[in-house]
C-alpha cells in the first residue's frame, strides 16, 4: 500500500530512473496499468480472471454465430439444390 502511494506521488518514470535492477523488477511486479490505475497482486489476479472470462464468452459467441451462419448457408444451399432439381 505504501509503495503505491510513493509511486503515485513521485511518478513511476522518475522512480524507475533511480532504481537498480532488483528494485525495477519489484516495482514492475507490483504495478499493472488498468485505466491508469496501479493495481496490486490480488487486483491484477481478479482483472486477469475477468479478462479471461470475457475472452471465453467472446469466443463462445463467435462460435455460435459461425454455427448459425453455417446452418443458414446449408439450408439455403439445400433449398437452391431442390429448386434446380425441380426444373
Amino acid at each position: 500500500m505504501a509503495m503505491r502511494s510513493v509511486v503515485s506521488r513521485i511518478g513511476l518514470r522518475r522512480l524507475m530512473e533511480g532504481a537498480n535492477v532488483a528494485q525495477r523488477s519489484y516495482i514492475s511486479g507490483i504495478r499493472s496499468f488498468s485505466d491508469g490505475k496501479i493495481l496490486g497482486e490480488e487486483e491484477r489476479a481478479q482483472e486477469n480472471i475477468y479478462i479471461k472470462k470475457m475472452e471465453r464468452e467472446r469466443l463462445e459467441k463467435a462460435n455460435q454465430k459461425a454455427e448459425r451462419e453455417k446452418a443458414e448457408k446449408e439450408k439455403a444451399d439445400k433449398k437452391a439444390e431442390e429448386e434446380t432439381n425441380k426444373s
